[in-house]
């Protein structure tokens, strides 16, 4: 018995093969969708557990008082730190940028992206203890250690955030300003920068959340201080967040640890915050660019 012709009108019945396909296309769908669901999950336990255990620690005293009632002199000390870390990172990361998109190519560029990728998962002890040895060992602990331990940290989550607004902002402007015969570095520093500006801010947020919360850098070069008043010498050691949430959870005592609890939920809160304004602001920044 002769096989019927093809009709290509006729409509398409699965095989063996193309069942095969959708099944594991299904697969890969649901098991995806569990994974998001499971780190949203994660999070959601783990801002409730932070919730539920440090809310009873807040007060105004809780907030603006030192030691040993309070950690106002550890907020200030906090925000002094990563304030000039940011002001260290910041340009640095800026100028690499500009570099891998508008000026680099070849080898160079790529090394200095690998480079970037290296230090970006580099454990944040390493960076310490490298810190520890560069500006610490022999002299003395002080907020221009852990600032520049944290700048480190920074820097290649800066440098990749603005290397990717920059690569969004439209060829078409870049050529403007070659066919008006601006040159190449005029025209980034009056066309394409300020076309990125909430780009770059928004890079600059979620370093200073990823480099707020670390604690192994600042054990090692920043933390043998009193919390008791606030202290605004850089060149001194000065009192932080971390490493205050790090001498409380080892104490033996109920009303330390609800402590502890309370300093991680104002600084998890500042994390939150931050990333949440810096995405607002990464979204704003691409439907402008887009427009």
């Amino acid at each position: 018995m002769s096989e019927s012709p093809f009709d290509p009108a006729a409509p398409l019945r699965p095989t063996g093969n193309l069942r095969r396909r959708r099944i594991v296309s299904h697969v890969a769908e649901y098991g995806s969708t569990a994974a998001a669901i499971l780190a949203v999950g994660v999070l959601a336990i783990v801002v409730y557990t932070v919730l539920a255990r440090g809310a009873g620690a807040l007060s105004l005293d809780f907030l603006f008082k030192g030691e040993p009632d309070g950690i106002g002199p550890m907020l200030v000390g906090t925000a002094e730190i990563v304030a000039i870390g940011t002001l260290i990172a910041a340009p640095i990361g800026v100028l690499i940028a500009i570099y891998l998109t508008e000026f680099g190519g070849g080898r160079l560029s790529g090394f200095v992206r690998l480079t970037l990728d290296l230090i970006n998962g580099l454990p944040s002890i390493i960076i310490g203890l490298f810190v520890f040895g560069l500006l610490v060992n022999h002299h003395k602990q002080s907020a221009v250690a852990a600032a520049v331990a944290l700048a480190i940290i920074m820097l290649p989550i800066v440098a990749r955030g603005i290397q990717e607004v920059l690569a969004l902002v439209p060829d078409s402007m870049r050529e403007a300003s070659d066919a008006l015969g601006v040159s190449r570095w005029r025209s980034v520093l009056t066309v394409i920068l300020p076309s990125a500006t909430g780009g770059i801010l928004t890079a600059t947020i979620l370093a200073v959340a990823r480099a707020a919360g670390e604690t192994a850098p600042l054990i090692l070069v920043d933390s043998v201080f009193d919390g008791k008043e606030v202290s605004l010498n850089p060149f001194e050691v000065v009192p932080n967040i971390p490493v205050k949430i790090f001498r409380l959870s080892e104490e033996a005592n109920p009303e330390a640890i609800t402590q502890a609890w309370g300093a991680g939920l104002v600084l998890l809160s500042f994390i939150m915050f931050a990333g949440l304004g810096a995405r607002a602001l990464l979204a704003r920044s691409k439907a402008r660019m887009a427009g």
